[in-house]
C-alpha cells in the first residue's frame, strides 16, 4: 500500500489534495478493523451503530435512530428491519401516531449489549492509540460533519 504525504501540490484536482478521498478512505479503513470485532455478535457495523444508539436512548422512532446515525429514514429502515428479523428489535406504530414507527429493544437485543461492551477497549488497544487520542481523531471528525452541515445550511438558505 503507497502512503500519500502531505506534499503541497499546485493541482487542485490532485487526487492526493482531495479531503473527501483521505476521509473516504479512513471511514473504510476504521468500518474494515470493526469487522472482526462485529462479526461474533453477528451484527454489521451499520447495525452496531443502530444498537449502540437504542442501548444509550432506549426506544426510539425510526426517525430519532435515523438523526441520530445521521442517516436519512430510508437507509436506516432497512437496518431496522435486518436488526428485527435478528429478533433484536421489535418495529411497532406508535401509539397515538400511527405515522411514526417505534422501535425497541428486545430482551436478546439488550442482553447483546453485554457482549458488545469489551469493543470499544478492544479498538483503541488494536489502534495502538491511546483514549485520549482516539478522541481527539473523533473530535476532528465531528469538526468536518459540523463544517459541512454549516455550510451545507448556508447553501441550502440561499438556494431557498
Amino acid at each position: 500500500m503507497r502512503v500519500v504525504t502531505s506534499q503541497q501540490t499546485t493541482d487542485p484536482l490532485a487526487v492526493e489534495a482531495q479531503v473527501c478521498l483521505t476521509l473516504s478512505a479512513a471511514a473504510r479503513s476504521l468500518v474494515g478493523f470493526y469487522r472482526p470485532l462485529l462479526e461474533p455478535l453477528g451484527l454489521t457495523h451499520p447495525q452496531y451503530l443502530a444498537m449502540l444508539a437504542l442501548w444509550q436512548h432506549g426506544p426510539l422512532s425510526l426517525r430519532g435512530l435515523a438523526d441520530l446515525l445521521h442517516l436519512e429514514p430510508a437507509t436506516t429502515s432497512p437496518i431496522v428491519k435486518r436488526l428485527a428479523a435478528m429478533g433484536l428489535v421489535v418495529r411497532s406504530r406508535a401509539a397515538g401516531d400511527e405515522r411514526t414507527l417505534a422501535i425497541e429493544l428486545t430482551d436478546a437485543g439488550r442482553a447483546l449489549r453485554a457482549q458488545a461492551e469489551h469493543i470499544p477497549a478492544t479498538m483503541v488497544e488494536r489502534l495502538g492509540v491511546t483514549p485520549a487520542q482516539l478522541d481527539e481523531i473523533r473530535r476532528a471528525a465531528q469538526l468536518v460533519v459540523d463544517v459541512v452541515g454549516a455550510a451545507d445550511g448556508v447553501g441550502a438558505a440561499a438556494d431557498a
